[in-house]
């Protein structure tokens, strides 16, 4: 014979077990919920309420512009292409843009954006993943335009 002793698995075992694996699922949970609020980028309007009455008309004007903007990385270039219905470009009157991630402010950036002639383009360097593009343009006869691009940079 060995001399061992043989252990006995008690309630008081299995509790611990119990206890000690919920114990690390609750800690995750935690971790995991701390660092979705500490890094949510926040609200997209100040007051939802107000923002709504005028959204109708926002957007009737927007769309009377007939624009369509496209996003698009060449290399360490960021092409913002702004077109009227019939595919011409278009120049802005005043165009402003952010550039970050769409969970996490901390990677925000607003490019230095100059018109080619065809293009609005800005230099910037951007990792691989999912980006967002924030940009606000007015048009010549003062006309507010807002859109939110989605772009994904392979890597």
């Amino acid at each position: 014979m060995s001399g061992k002793t043989e252990r006995k698995l008690t309630g008081w075992h299995v509790f611990g077990i119990f206890g000690g694996a919920f114990g690390v699922i609750i800690a995750v949970n935690l971790a995991l919920a701390y660092n979705a609020v500490k890094t949510f980028p926040g609200l997209e309007v100040k007051n939802s309420y107000v923002a709504s009455q005028t959204f109708n008309a926002r957007k009737a004007a927007q769309e009377s512009l007939g624009w369509d903007v496209e996003a698009l990385l060449d290399g360490d270039r960021l092409i913002l292409s702004i077109t009227d219905e019939n595919g011409r470009p278009v120049q802005a009157g005043k165009l402003s843009a952010t550039v970050g991630r769409p969970t996490n402010v901390s990677d925000d950036r607003i490019p230095d954006f100059t018109f080619n002639g065809q293009a609005y383009v800005a230099p910037i360097d951007l990792n691989p993943g999912n980006w967002d593009v924030w940009l606000k343009a007015t048009a010549l006869d003062g006309t507010e335009f807002e859109q939110r691009l989605e772009m994904t940079i392979g890597g």
